[in-house]
This record gives C-alpha cells, structure tokens and sequence, in this order.
C-alpha cells in the first residue's frame, strides 16, 4: 500500500491525484488513501446546473453566485420576455456568458422539466407560489407547492437520472416551526404539523400564514417521501434549505415598490410605515440575508457530506422594531429619499428584547460552514438598492 501524503502532504490537490495515478499505474495495483482533509465538491464549479424559477428574488441572487464561482446555468422562466430580462440584468453585471433560460409556464403540468432537466449535473428548486390569501382556498396555495415538488422530481428521475447528482431544494422554516410550542427554539427534527391540521380542518378560514405554512410543509414532506419511495432507482441526493423570513438587496426585474415580493415588501413598508404588508412592530421572527441564503444553495452544491439532509439557516431573531430603529439610525445618510420613517417605540439601549422563534443553527455551521451578515450591513445594501432603483 502507497500513502500519497509522503509524496504531497496531507492535503494532495486534484491534480496531483491524478498526477499520482498516472505515476504509479497500474491503478488495480495501487491503493490510495483518501484523507478527510481531502474536500471533494460533490458538484464542482465548472457544471451545469438547473435553477427552477430563476428570475425570482432568492433564485436570481444564486443564478448570480454560481455564475461568479464558474458554473454554468440552465434557467426556468415562465415565458421568453422574463428569460431575456434576466440575461439582459446579468449582462449589466458582468455575468453574460455561462447563463440561458428554458420557458416553463406551468411547473405543476406532467413533465414541465423533462427537457430542463437533460443533461445538468444538479438542480436547484426554488418555484413555488408565495401567497398569503385570508379568503381563498388552502388548496389552491398547497396544491401547486406540492405538485410542483412532484414535477422537477419525477422529471430529474426519468429525465435526468443519469447525469443529475444533487437536487437542492428550497424549503422553509415554515414548515419546521411547531407553532403551538412557541416560544422555543426548534430544529430539524420539529415539523409544522399544526398548520396543515388547521388548513385541513378551517379551509378558507385558516389563517394566511396558516396557508403558506402548510405549503411549504406538505410540498418538502412530499420531496422526502419521493425519495424514500424510490430510493432504489435514484442516483442522485436530496439537500434541503429551510430558511426563514429572506430581506436584503435584490437583483431581479422589479419596476416599483409594488411589485416587490412579499418578504421585501414586508421590510419596504413596514420601514417605510405604509402599504399593505406593514408589520406590527411588536412581531417578529428570524431572518437570513438573500445573498447568504444564494451562498447556502452553491454549498449545498459543493460540500459532499451534506447528501440527504434538512439544513436550517438563519443568521437570528428579530422584532420588526429592531429593524425600524436600525433603519432610524442609518436615515437620512443611507436613505435620503425617506425623510418620514415609521418610528414605532424604540427599544432602550442594552435592552435584550424576548423572542418567540428562535431555530438551532449548529448544523448549518458544522455542514456548511455558512457565515451570516448583519442586521446593519443588510440594511445598508438595501438601502443603497432603494436609492438606486429611485425609491
């Protein structure tokens, strides 16, 4: 037996791997030995990998991360306009080359990503439909989630199994927070059963987030059970992201403060102290910067140890008048355009506020390493897209 690390050290690179293989051939009369320090990206920079749902405000933060780390990109659109907006904002990023788009209108019809699929080395699902209705059906939020889920699954298996390594979905801390345990800290072990019980047993008069959270509950349930149920036929993984509330810049096509989707909007108008999704300052919950939430997905990608895992991401706690004091004190430097900013009461100095809803996030620091950004630089950055955009 041969140990290379006499040769190149304890942390050999690719090339001196295959170096080392040549060298010594026959490869049937060699062993080497892999030492842990070795991290072999289970899907390296240099692959091809499908984000579904590419031009939406998470999904466009990864398309334009994985970009930058080398990887080439298959994008979902609903239709050729969105595919060329999102290739035209990447070209004013320096990111032209290395990105297309395949039109999928409706992700929830049988074998929407048979051709998507074709030939891409992992993918990474984000479409799903974010709608916090008081008055429709639960169905018609939950249906769409779950078949969606069933979609890029079935297509990845019977169209994209023999290229496909990793499949990275996008799920929630909405469908990990036991609501009727509140205030606690949970974990990937808890699962949000209490959600769908209510949307089962209330229909259209669950509450809205009542809705969403089974949703997102139901549709990662189903991508578990998808692979359990064929686990004998897969030769790709399953990861699983559930983050929480997402704010930060964005990057996508977003002509106004309206059209804003419906965690930025939350930040938008509750800072702002107007608009439909303003918060009650007294709420809280957790939250993660979209550009670390992009950076969790591409180390889902890379890091091998992380196959057939539920990994919570959160950079903390918040209440909404941490955010509005926070947005008080970088106003008007950072934020000239609003000089009347929602004021709430702000909280003393040194005081620790109580939180509800905090999630243990050791896992996502032992697996992927992942460091989070502040409360300050988020807003900051936010701040500076606002003024950008001439907000």
């Amino acid at each position: 037996m041969i140990d290379i690390s006499q040769f190149f050290g304890s942390s050999p690179s690719y090339s001196e791997l295959l170096f080392f293989s040549f060298i010594f051939s026959p490869p049937s009369s060699i062993r080497i030995l892999f030492f842990s320090c070795i991290d072999m990206p289970a899907v390296p920079p240099g692959k091809q990998i499908l984000v579904t749902g590419c031009n939406g405000f998470i999904a466009a933060w990864i398309v334009r991360l994985l970009l930058q780390k080398g990887y080439t990109v298959i994008g979902t659109v609903r239709s050729e306009d969105k595919g060329l907006k999102m290739k035209e904002i990447l070209k004013s990023n320096g990111l032209g080359e290395g990105f297309d788009f395949i039109v999928v209108s409706d992700i929830i019809k049988e074998g929407a990503f048979d051709e998507a699929v074709k030939g891409v080395d992992a993918v990474i699902h984000t479409a799903s439909p974010v709608v916090l209705s008081s008055e429709g059906d639960p169905q018609e939020i939950i249906q769409p989630a779950v078949r969606g889920t069933r979609s890029i699954l079935n297509s990845t298996l019977n169209h994209g199994n023999e290229t496909v390594r990793r499949l990275v979905f996008l799920s929630s801390t909405a469908a990990v927070l036991e609501v009727q345990l509140m205030p606690n800290i949970f974990n990937e072990e808890n699962w949000n059963n209490e959600s769908v019980k209510e949307a089962e047993e209330l229909g259209r008069k669950a509450l809205a987030m009542s809705k969403y959270r089974a949703s997102k509950s139901l549709a990662e349930r189903s991508a578990w059970k998808f692979v359990d149920d064929n686990k004998d036929k897969l030769k790709w993984d399953l990861v699983v992201l559930n983050p929480p509330f997402v704010f930060g810049p964005i990057t996508h096509d977003v002509r106004d403060p309206s059209a804003l989707n419906v965690t930025t909007a939350m930040m938008y108008d509750t800072i702002t102290g107007s608009g439909k999704y303003a918060q009650d300052l007294t709420a809280g919950n957790c939250w993660i910067d979209v550009r670390d939430l992009a950076e969790a997905h591409a180390l889902a990608l890379e890091k091998e140890d992380v196959a057939n895992e539920r990994i919570v991401v959160t950079a903390g706690p918040y209440l909404w008048q941490e955010w509005v004091d926070l947005a008080n004190s970088l106003a008007p430097t950072h934020f000239p355009s609003h000089s009347n900013l929602a004021k709430g009461s702000p909280i003393p100095d040194g005081t620790r506020p109580s939180y509800r809803v905090m999630y243990d996030t050791s896992k996502a620091h032992r697996l992927l390493g992942l460091k989070y950004r502040s409360r300050e630089e988020c807003l900051q950055d936010t701040f500076a897209d606002y003024m950008a955009r001439g907000w």
